[in-house]
């Protein structure tokens, strides 16, 4: 299922609350939020109190991406702000298995992020003690950017490894994305769309509904083309079978 996580840092916090509440009846199922600590990224964004705030007012999943230096020391006061996910990024964590094991503990999803200059192959020994891959699209730390076209590689990348190994995991992907460009990201593997100003820019719930309209169309597509793949495997076995009978027939005849 492809969902939609509206990144609360592009809306207006002087009505906070309203603009969640609009993104909610509008059927997106995720809140996402930014964490940003001026260190391990340059912005400063906000931290416990808004997301307790934000848990207020919506039963949204509530997606939180920690661009924090040291994430494991906060761990258990954002699982008590009301966080359902929470991903930290590789290039902060000291023992990224053991966070992620830690956060899965508390009865939440884990997730690992990496940066765009950070390798695929880092990442690949944690995906199966993570719920999620966040894959930045852009650099973190601010929002506005122009979509990284190498992501779609990098997306690619994670979900054939974890094809590979027959694992299912939500990949997600933040920065630069809007109605024109979501589809290439979809047919890479993605399946957890951030979007701030694509979302806040504008009327909010017909912004939603245009993402869905993309998301129910790429579905559908998709499903027919499953679909397809699974007949002409079926014909292909019974084609077999049908040439089997007949050798053995043959076989049987010349006997």
């Amino acid at each position: 299922m492809i969902k939609l996580a509206p990144s609360i840092l592009a809306a207006d916090f002087a009505i906070l609350g309203q603009q969640i509440k609009e993104t909610d009846e509008a059927g997106a199922p995720y809140i996402h939020l930014d964490v940003m600590d001026g260190a391990f990224v340059p912005s400063i964004s906000f931290g416990m109190p808004v997301i307790s705030s934000v848990r207020k007012v919506t039963d949204q999943v509530l997606d939180v991406h920690l661009m924090i230096n040291e994430p494991e020391r906060y761990i258990e006061e954002f699982k008590e702000c009301g966080a359902d996910i929470i991903t930290f990024h590789l290039e902060a964590a000291a023992d990224p298995h053991k966070l992620l094991t830690r956060i899965r503990s508390m009865g939440i999803k884990a997730g690992i992020s990496i940066k765009p200059e950070t390798s695929v192959e880092a990442v690949l020994p944690y995906l199966e003690a993570a719920d999620m891959i966040l894959v930045m699209c852009v650099n973190p730390g601010f929002g506005g950017q122009q979509f990284i076209s190498q992501s779609l590689e990098r997306v690619r990348q994670i979900r054939n490894y974890l094809d590979s190994k027959g694992l299912w995991k939500d990949i997600e992907v933040d920065g630069g994305l809007y109605h024109d460009n979501v589809k290439t990201v979809l047919e890479a593997g993605a399946n957890v769309i951030v979007a701030g100003t694509a979302v806040f820019n504008g009327d909010i719930s017909r912004n939603i509904n245009l993402f869905q309209i993309i998301f129910d169309e790429y579905e559908d597509i998709k499903g027919y083309k499953e679909y397809k793949e699974e007949k002409i495997e079926e014909n292909k076995e019974e084609y077999k079978e049908e040439n089997n009978d007949k050798k053995q027939n043959n076989t049987k005849q010349n006997k």
